[in-house]
């Protein structure tokens, strides 16, 4: 496996290694004690997965308290991913990385507690696995708005398909402080 760090810190680009054949393929999507020793966990507390069509815009999701970490990566399909580093005391507070994943290629992000996430399908449809290391609580559910100016992300498409929820997240600066990390 190849392991990649970003600028935003604890951010890691996981390239699993593939065993490809005239069968078709193998890997391994996650192994504790190899992905723990990258510094990612050797655990997670739920799975999770989506589908999506092209143009559906999943995000800026994350929760404070009942944090949650990530590692996502589409099983079929390729996506847009964007992290949003929300931890007021690093030096990256506020910016974000744009990573392009592919099912094809096997391709993940571990995003850590402390960011928000979210992706937007460049394919026809997605299938996308989220492993989080801690369960889904929807009192601790925030968002971002996903065009928030701010930030000026560059999403690869210009009108999204959004869930109600996600038309409707404020920008960062118009969260309160008890949703942001130290």
């Amino acid at each position: 496996m190849n392991v990649t760090r970003t600028k935003l810190e604890g951010v890691l680009v996981v390239e699993p290694k593939v065993w490809r054949d005239d069968r078709g393929y193998f890997v391994e999507l996650w192994q504790g004690a190899r992905y723990g020793g990258s510094g990612m966990p050797s655990s997670f507390a739920q799975d999770n997965l989506s589908f999506s069509t092209r143009g559906v815009l999943r995000g800026l999701h994350f929760q404070n308290p009942s944090t949650q970490g990530k590692l996502v990566f589409p099983l079929m399909g390729d996506l847009w991913d964007v992290v949003v580093d929300l931890r007021r005391s690093s030096r990256t507070f506020g910016q974000w990385i744009g990573v392009p994943l592919s099912g094809e290629k096997k391709q993940q992000i571990w995003v850590p507690p402390g960011f928000a996430h979210g992706f937007v399908v460049t394919s026809e449809t997605a299938l996308v696995v989220y492993k989080c290391t801690d369960n889904y609580d929807a009192k601790a559910e925030w968002g971002i708005a996903w065009n928030d100016p701010d930030l000026a992300i560059t999403w690869p498409v210009a009108e999204p398909v959004l869930s109600p929820k996600d038309k409707v997240y404020p920008r960062l600066k118009e969260l309160p402080p008890r949703a942001l990390f130290d």
